[in-house]
């Protein structure tokens, strides 16, 4: 080893041991109690808890159920979700990724059905247009790895989702842009029965 490299290597570890000193000093020994009542599974008292500790600081189990509700939002956040990996299914099959589509599909299914936990109100929709036969006829077009029939799921599977919206009364959501997407020309299906699109 050089001199010069023995001497920076010296010099990081000089800074190392000044930086954990100044460190444990600055924070001093209030951060290492607060730290040592934290172990796991023990809550703090209420004389010990933080600004931020909301959750915790609740007057009562109905209050911080009441915060975990309302955090938890309604059914906007699920099908955002669902609107990300729509494009992520899309993303696999120009790929040909089949196994990155079907965990994509699993878990908007996942999502879905947990979604509806929170508003069971959507849930004979959710259940007629996708969960009870569609979720599984398209899994079985995407795990044939076969482009043509692929994609053509992929369009049910769009149409699927923007009839469910026009059933909820929402069809707003189906103009954007996450339905605009398409399989590319070889495997577009054109409306109408026309033929399909191809080279």
């Amino acid at each position: 080893m050089s001199p010069v490299t023995v001497r920076n290597a010296l010099v990081l570890a000089v800074v190392a041991v000044v930086s954990a000193i100044v460190g444990g000093l600055i924070a001093g020994p209030q951060a290492a109690s607060h730290a040592k009542e934290q172990e796991p599974g023990k809550l703090l008292g209420e004389d010990k808890l933080q600004p931020a500790d909301w959750l915790l600081g609740a007057p009562s189990d109905t209050e911080r159920f009441r915060l975990i509700q309302v955090q938890l939002r309604g059914f906007d956040q699920p099908m955002w979700e669902v609107g990300e990996r729509w494009a992520r299914i899309h993303d696999s099959l120009m790929r040909g990724n089949y196994e990155l589509a079907l965990f994509h599909w699993w878990k908007i299914e996942q999502t879905i059905g947990y979604a509806i936990i929170k508003r069971p109100q959507r849930a004979p929709n959710a259940r007629a247009f996708f969960l009870d036969k569609n979720y599984q006829r398209i899994r079985a077009e995407f795990e044939s790895r076969d482009p043509q029939r692929a994609w053509t799921a992929f369009n049910d599977a769009k149409s699927i989702c923007q009839a469910c919206h026009l059933a909820e009364q929402s069809g707003f959501v189906n103009d954007t842009a996450v339905f605009d997407l398409a399989p590319p020309k070889a495997y577009a299906r054109v409306n109408n029965d026309q033929k399909k699109v191809g080279p």
